[in-house]
């Protein structure tokens, strides 16, 4: 026998009967490119545009909560550094829906205007997912609950994300297994890892923001402040009033003791 010592080998996939898998049954490409369903007669060119737009932040939600859950797992198990990896993703994905926001902004207002009644009463204020973003985030004030029921019986995925912790209440916890408090992680060297964490977690609602800023922006650049949003909501009136609501107050209230006396 050889002495020689036996290379290891990745394990085979399960190999599934049929076809050879391809880039484009893996992605599912030819039901994925079907999806888009322009409502206007004729066509509207612009349309495409709109639908792909909702439709690619609808798929980043989709990842946003999927990393949430990840989070919220790391955090549930005390894992500070894996929390941080964890965070820096969530932020990169919340920069990326909020970058194709600017692909809207070539709509002009007189050309949503000739199909924006084939919207019927959808709205953006309908996404279930966003909605289950910001239950998991920490949004549980009662304006954001009648928010919720304005649309009917609220859905399943916003209902368990709102019987889970906050973010704000799991890194509380966090806080307290390491027997610290945030005045002195932002005060003593030695607590580096849980500072860095607090940023990210501040990053993730300051990009959280930014996207409500900018989307407040494009809702009155394209229809103006004054009118009506789809399916009858407030538009722009409403979207203004979220741009200043907090998902981790204490993140915040931190920074001014440090200036006090």
């Amino acid at each position: 026998m050889s002495d020689k010592p036996r290379r290891r080998t990745s394990p085979s996939p399960p190999r599934k009967s049929g076809a050879e898998l391809t880039y484009s049954s893996y992605l599912a490409l030819d039901e994925l490119l079907r999806l888009q369903r322009p409502r206007s007669e004729p066509e509207h060119p612009d349309e495409l545009l709109f639908i792909i737009v909702h439709q690619s932040s609808e798929l980043w939600f989709k990842l946003i909560l999927h990393e949430l859950d990840g989070l919220i797992a790391l955090l549930e198990a005390r894992d500070t550094l894996g929390a941080l990896t964890s965070v820096r993703r969530v932020n990169a994905l919340v920069h990326i829906v909020t970058g194709q926001l600017s692909a809207l902004e070539t709509l002009p207002p007189q050309r949503f205007a000739q199909f924006r009644a084939y919207l019927g009463t959808s709205s953006g204020s309908q996404s279930v997912q966003f909605r289950a973003i910001e239950a998991m985030s920490g949004m549980r004030d009662e304006h954001f609950l009648q928010v919720l029921r304005q649309h009917g019986e609220i859905a399943p995925l916003v209902k368990q994300a709102l019987g889970r912790p906050t973010l704000q209440e799991l890194f509380d916890d966090l806080l307290a297994a390491h027997d610290v408090t945030l005045e002195q992680i932002y005060a003593e060297p030695n607590q580096r890892p849980l500072q860095m964490l607090a940023e990210g977690l501040l990053e993730y609602e300051q990009g959280f923001a930014m996207w409500r800023f900018l989307h407040v922006q494009l809702v009155e650049r394209i229809i103006g402040p004054a009118t009506s949003g789809t399916g009858g909501t407030l538009g722009s009136k409403y979207l203004q009033k979220t741009v200043s609501q907090r998902f981790f107050p204490k993140l915040w209230e931190v920074r001014s003791k440090f200036f006090k006396g």
